[in-house]
């Protein structure tokens, strides 16, 4: 769209009479960003708004600590080193058949 004095007036009209963006854009048979973007070129803003709704902002409650484990005593160091592993024990051959005969045994 061609913005010509006419037009810039009316838009400079429109809008500080406090119309949006988009019924402007519909007053002059373009898009609202072109509105929007002819308005920052103007340098035009609209003020904030005030607020709609008025929050309550209550402060948050105080908590107290009830940690467990800062209260009680450490009862044992605990180590970060792995424990060293037992070797398993080493059976001879013989005394693996006497375990094999005695488990089937067992089951039968």
């Amino acid at each position: 769209m061609g913005w010509d004095a006419k037009d810039i007036g009316l838009l400079t009209r429109l809008w500080s009479s406090g119309q949006s963006a988009a019924q402007i854009a519909r007053r002059l048979g373009c898009s609202r960003n072109a509105v929007c973007g002819m308005l920052t070129r103007q340098g035009l803003k609209r003020g904030h708004k005030p607020p709609t709704a008025r929050p309550k902002i209550r402060p948050s409650p105080k908590l107290k600590p009830t940690s467990a484990a800062c209260t009680r005593p450490v009862a044992k160091k605990v180590s970060r080193k792995a424990p060293e592993r037992q070797q398993p024990k080493q059976f001879s051959k013989q005394q693996l058949y006497e375990i094999l005969a005695e488990a089937v045994k067992n089951t039968g």
